[in-house]
């Protein structure tokens, strides 16, 4: 959890300075209720994507360190792993 600034005062002398360093400081600037941006629903797929890459990735690197008498114990082959990794 980020936290706010309160010290700065938004107006008078500073102005734009101060809420600047509320942004700093929080990481975000302030958004209004009805404002959400537009790169918000591209950021979440683009988040997604890479996500799911990973966990293929992972699935994938652990199916490859069993030995073949593992992977056989589980019913599985070293061909069936790309296939198995895609599957999650």
């Amino acid at each position: 959890m980020a936290a706010y600034d309160y010290s700065r005062d938004a107006s008078g002398a500073a102005g734009l300075a101060g809420r600047i360093g509320n942004v700093f400081v929080t990481g975000f600037a302030p958004v209004a209720a009805d404002e959400t941006p537009r790169s918000a629903g591209l950021f979440a797929t683009l988040f997604g994507m890479i996500a799911e890459w990973n966990d293929t990735r992972l699935t994938r690197k652990s199916l490859m360190a069993l030995t073949d008498r593992e992977l056989d114990d589980i019913g599985l082959s070293r061909a069936d792993i790309p296939a198995i990794a895609r599957r999650r």
